[in-house]
């Protein structure tokens, strides 16, 4: 009986104690405003040890939502060793075509408390969180130091961004005087920022039509651009974050420049903070690249028909299981492409997967890119209003009447 009223007393202590503790803080909701896919670079793509060696790479990228605190992703997915980076900054951007930063938004990231991180080879790495009021449609500095060159470089080269770099640890530098530029970000894979309740993001993946060929470099003019734009001037989608992971050459059956689309889809889907949504336009590499040494037989190109609808099927089951609305894009036309020289079979396949696009229950929703894009004379290409000139990937204003053809509403 004693012990017994020992434990009560113990007990209604306990509980008075909780009771007046303070409540612990609110939790952040997090949602990622930028991202990229990471891949190896080409050897044409790819910076020299030497470049990389005791170097401040200083990249600029143009988050989609705001928030009042951040955190950057740092990537080594495709290191071989361990990547280690000793000081990181985050800056606003002073203009999009130059190194300068506005020094006084200035702030020193984190890594669990430490100036610098080992990164473990295959791996990301979330920086600390940092208050950051960042509005919406801004351009962010990301500034890092590597002491040592990467073995084995992370990177997405198809940036349509000016990235700059120099030796010593300048991290903190108002500018980068006599920098070295190249169009590419390395090691850098996402920014994320801390959201209302509600904030969702919409991850578009594709090949270099979605990475924005034909667009202009520190334009952000890319399709998935301009659809920030407008979900930002719609007081209903203000929430909404745009992720664009396009890669240049993508594929859904085999690697292209980079890894094919069913192995990246955790990566570049399923992982990024907040996501929703999921717009899908790939395929014009996988029919182009099919024909492009040799014709191939009617059995063949229905098989090939097949494994790219049964790829579609895979996607859009992970997506639906993880929560994801799933939103077909339909193939855009590439007749007269010098790059593919399609003819009346492949354009029967690129007919016939967008008919299954297009039924109904396949996708949850569809996005007619092909209907928006195509020369209703000749629907086998590009209108030539649309047109970069290659006949494949559509110029600005091709991809601006692209995310002008999305329904809001689909995000609402």
């Amino acid at each position: 009986m004693i012990l017994y009223k020992r434990v009560i007393a113990l007990t209604a202590l306990c509980c008075i104690a909780v009771a007046g503790s303070a409540a612990p803080a609110p939790r952040d909701t997090w949602v990622r405003s930028w991202a990229s896919s990471q891949q190896i670079p080409e050897d044409r793509n790819t910076l020299p040890d030497a470049d990389l060696t005791d170097a401040t790479l200083r990249q600029i990228v143009r988050v989609s939502v705001g928030g009042p605190r951040l955190r950057v992703m740092v990537s080594n997915a495709f290191g071989t060793a361990p990547l280690r980076i000793d000081a990181a900054h985050i800056a606003l951007s002073a203009a999009r075509d130059t190194a300068r930063i506005k020094p006084a938004s200035d702030h020193a990231l984190t890594f669990d408390g430490q100036a610098g991180v080992t990164i473990p080879a295959g791996a990301s790495y979330l920086s600390d969180p940092v208050a950051f009021p960042v509005p919406a449609l801004t351009s962010l500095a990301v500034t890092i130091h590597l002491p040592d060159a990467p073995k084995g470089q992370t990177s997405h080269p198809g940036s349509r961004a000016t990235s700059w770099y120099v030796h010593g640890n300048q991290v903190a530098a108002p500018d980068l005087a006599d920098a070295k530029k190249v169009e590419h970000w390395f090691e850098l894979a996402g920014v994320e920022v801390a959201a209302p309740a509600g904030a969702r993001a919409v991850v578009t993946l594709g090949d270099s039509i979605t990475d924005g060929h034909g667009a202009t470099t520190n334009g952000d003019d890319r399709w998935p651009d301009r659809l920030a734009d407008r979900l930002q001037a719609s007081p209903a989608t203000r929430n909404v974050a745009v992720l664009n992971h396009g890669i240049g050459g993508g594929r859904l059956l085999l690697d292209g420049l980079g890894p094919n689309a069913l192995a990246r889809f955790d990566r570049d889907v399923i992982a990024q903070t907040g996501v929703r949504y999921l717009i899908i336009l790939e395929g014009v590499n996988d029919l182009g690249t099919f024909t492009r040494e040799a014709l191939q037989s009617a059995d063949a190109h229905a098989r090939l028909v097949a494994r790219i609808i049964g790829s579609y099927r895979q996607m859009v089951a992970r997506a639906r299981g993880s929560g994801i609305k799933a939103i077909g894009a339909t193939i855009l036309p590439y007749g007269g492409s010098e790059y593919y020289h399609p003819d009346a079979a492949n354009e029967a396949d690129r007919q016939a997967i967008n008919r299954w696009i297009r039924t109904p229950g396949n996708f949850d929703a569809v996005v007619d890119f092909d209907a928006v894009t195509r020369d209703p004379a000749n629907p086998m290409r590009m209108k030539a209003m649309y047109d970069s000139g290659d006949h494949l990937h559509p110029s600005a204003a091709g991809y601006r009447a692209m995310a002008d053809a999305i329904p809001l509403e689909l995000f609402r």
